[in-house]
């Protein structure tokens, strides 16, 4: 899809929306509309969308090399004493009375110095336009996250083959090397690579850290990255990737009863959740097929996260597979399946796939063993 067809999309979004103009600065919504990627500087970089006429892009002079040529939208640098906020008023034009939508990560100082210069304006974040629109992936998409889940299956293989040490390595070298490898398969750059051991895995979000890693231990490893195949490539190699994120856990040495009864239940409790991501189910009814499995195995105390979160350019965005969230799924919708148990002070365990919705049923697009694999490497 070219950034044309999703202007256009997302103006059809703003009519709907009662929405005068759009206002994108930093965050995700400015790359996938326009394919550049704002630095994260204290400088104002801010698309302003209109309802109606033509798009302009204020970006610091310094930056402007950076912006892909050639997009549907018009490039205006502005210079080191000039004002970036009085420029986006003067093109906004009169807004009594006016709806704008800004980028939900946008500085807060940009936020409150529009808000003073236009105090008659009602402000709301950009993601009740852009959301559910990025939410569904087209097929150029789809394609980029299948590549950059098979790049971290390929990762994950390694894993399990042994190929990556484990014992008497930190948890620290280890999530080097995966980061290194992601790389190697073709990751522009690595989002993050936590590795979680004994005790440590029993914190989902663990930071990898100097606790040497033993036999006979469960390890958590939870890694990701982005790669970019298109649908935009921007100047000097800078590109615009999609994310992947899988998790897998292995042993390193035989699994005691207790560990290989609670992986048996974490697996099928995965399996039910990528086997509920159909067309027209709600996204919390994922979250509950995961759920069951592991409450009727008396371990619903040990599930303490949401199921899963969408994926894209963000490592997280919508939508989130969460009790309460009755949103519909739809063909397009990408994002994981990562159901976890965690026992404090002893260990953890988690198993994510990123699976998309397809009009057959759900696409794993991660196919590394889902098994307890022993790794005594």
């Amino acid at each position: 899809m070219t950034g044309t067809d999703r202007m256009g999309r997302v103006r059809a979004a703003m009519g709907e929306a009662g929405v005068s103009a759009l206002l994108l600065s930093h965050g995700a919504d400015l790359p996938w509309l326009t394919g550049y990627r704002a630095m994260p500087l204290e400088r104002v970089t801010l698309l302003v969308l209109p309802l109606e006429g033509d798009p302009v892009l204020l970006v610091p002079a310094l930056e402007a090399p950076r912006v892909p040529a050639g997009g549907a939208f018009e490039v205006r640098p502005w210079g080191e004493t000039e004002d970036p906020l009085a420029l986006a008023v003067a093109l906004l034009g009169p807004q009594s009375g006016s709806t704008l939508a800004i980028s939900d990560r946008a500085w807060a100082t940009t936020v409150l110095g529009l808000q003073d210069r236009l105090p008659e304006a009602r402000f709301l974040a950009a993601s009740t336009v852009t959301s559910p629109l990025r939410a569904v992936k087209d097929h150029a998409e789809i394609a980029t996250l299948r590549a950059a889940a098979a790049a971290a299956d390929r990762v994950a293989g390694q894993l399990q083959a042994g190929l990556i040490p484990l014992i008497g390595r930190t948890e620290a070298d280890v999530s080097a090397e995966i980061g290194r490898r992601l790389l190697a398969e073709g990751h522009q750059a690595v989002n993050f690579a936590i590795v979680g051991s004994g005790p440590n895995g029993a914190s989902p979000h663990h930071e990898a850290g100097p606790r040497v890693i033993g036999p006979g231990e469960v390890v958590v490893c939870d890694f990701g990255g982005s790669l970019s195949l298109g649908p935009y490539t921007a100047p000097q190699g800078s590109t615009v990737g999609y994310c992947s994120d899988i998790t897998r856990t292995v042993v390193t040495g035989p699994p005691t009863p207790e560990v290989a009864a609670a992986y048996a239940v974490l697996l099928e409790s995965q399996q039910a959740g990528v086997a509920a991501a159909r067309a027209g189910a709600s996204a919390e009814s994922v979250d509950a097929a995961c759920r069951t499995v592991i409450g009727e195995a008396g371990l619903g105390d040990r599930f303490i996260h949401r199921t899963g979160h969408g994926i894209g350019i963000e490592e997280h965005e919508d939508p989130y597979l969460v009790a309460g969230n009755r949103l519909p799924l739809a063909c397009g919708h990408a994002f994981s399946v990562e159901p976890g148990l965690y026992f404090p002070g002893r260990f953890g365990m988690r198993l994510e796939d990123i699976v998309v919705v397809g009009p057959e049923g759900p696409e794993a697009l991660n196919t590394a063993d889902h098994a307890l694999v022993v790794v005594e490497a």
